[in-house]
């Protein structure tokens, strides 16, 4: 007897998305017939550097940037690192301090204890219950020494969204010569950015969270900030990142962006349907369960529940094996065994915070895949619980 397919459900869009057809579509030439260096002078490198170039102000013309304040890197981590430590090495003589939120990404937190090592002062913000920064404690911290601050736009776990253009206003009236770094890896394409408007300084991107292909990322640079290059050697990206351009992948990276943008309001409004159905079904029909991260102010497509008395990476299993892919957090640091940082800084207890969901929508969510999920899920805690040794 021929075995029942399983029902796929991909729930996981924080961590990763498909490529768009027509993304993947614009890429092909630049594998084959259009494989030129951007660095070549002669016709098939100049072709490749022209479509570099619209690329670049494909993407700028949706940040209200310049194409010149565009820089591609091979990942976000690339571009957090960049403007982190560059930022910090190309102004030591002006300052040693630097700003992070306690729910930055691993990349963000990461270089912040490299930078300690290299004698930078890191401090790390605190976060309301909600996953707030709030304008007065970052306007407290700010010191004479602080060059850069560096606040995640929409928090990759919990979804909620920072009042990044309020932050960067209280910033600089504390101090007007100061840099403003944000982490929009989750929010580019799901809320509408004008880094000039919003007074941002240096703003990551990344090209497969928004339907594009993995090894593409971008930093924004303001003109005039100073910034130090991690890689050394033919010059390429401006002189701030020397390496050959992989050209398919920021052709379809471009390519995602015009697609996401076009249709940003009608599919977050629809997302958010789909999102605020989940939240109060799950809330109303599993006992023990909570919403993480902030109830309004949040991405359109991020849910992040904690259920009592179970372990995130047992639901995770267990839903896997009714074909549903969700995550316990970042899918950068989901493989560790410790309770997640960011719910840590919202005052969770470690178990409650092992007993997190993350689920994330998509272009190709339905809403009968969340009602599989609605189906699945309930009987899935309740058995989980019926095994647990913490007992309520």
């Amino acid at each position: 007897m021929r075995q029942k397919t399983l029902k796929k459900v991909y729930l996981d869009y924080a961590a990763t998305t498909p490529v768009h057809p027509r993304a993947l579509k614009k890429m092909l030439p630049y594998f084959s017939e259009k494989f030129g260096n951007t660095m070549s002078l002669y016709e098939l490198g100049q072709e490749a550097k022209t479509a570099l170039e619209e690329s670049r102000g494909t993407i700028a013309k949706h940040l209200k940037a310049r194409s010149e304040e565009i820089i591609f890197t091979g990942s976000a981590t690339e571009s957090n690192n960049l403007a982190l430590k560059g930022t910090a090495l190309a102004n030591r003589k002006k300052g040693n301090h630097i700003i992070i939120s306690s729910i930055e990404h691993p990349c963000i937190m990461e270089s912040g204890k490299w930078l300690e090592g290299q004698g930078f002062k890191v401090t790390r913000l605190p976060v309301d219950r909600y996953g707030l920064v709030q304008p007065t404690e970052l306007e407290k911290a700010i010191k004479k020494e602080t060059i850069l601050v560096s606040i995640i736009h929409a928090s990759n776990e919990i979804g909620t969204i920072q009042p990044i253009e309020r932050l960067v206003k209280r910033a600089k009236r504390k101090k007007k010569e100061i840099y403003f770094h944000t982490d929009a890896v989750q929010s580019f394409s799901k809320l509408p950015i004008d880094v000039n408007k919003m007074g941002i300084d240096l703003l990551t991107a990344s090209s497969h969270k928004i339907y594009g292909p993995k090894g593409a990322a971008f930093l924004y640079i303001k003109k005039g900030v100073r910034i130090e290059p991690l890689l050394h050697g033919g010059g390429q990206e401006m002189g701030l990142r020397s390496s050959t351009v992989n050209v398919p992948v920021i052709v379809g990276f471009a390519e995602a962006v015009k697609i996401t943008h076009k249709i940003m309001k009608k599919e977050g409004a629809r997302l958010s349907r789909l999102r605020d159905y989940l939240i109060s079904r799950v809330l109303k029909e599993i006992p023990c369960s909570s919403l993480n991260g902030h109830p309004l102010k949040r991405l359109p497509n991020n849910i992040n529940f904690s259920f009592d008395y179970v372990e995130g990476e047992s639901i995770v299993i267990q839903l896997d094996m009714e074909g549903i892919s969700v995550s316990t957090g970042s899918a950068c640091s989901s493989s560790k065994l410790q309770a997640s940082h960011v719910l840590r800084a919202l005052g969770l207890s470690p178990e409650k915070a092992h007993g997190s969901l993350r689920i994330t929508l998509g272009l190709w969510t339905r809403k009968s895949e969340i009602d599989y999920l609605l189906k699945v899920l309930p009987r899935i805690i309740e058995n989980l619980r019926r095994l647990s040794p913490i007992k309520k």
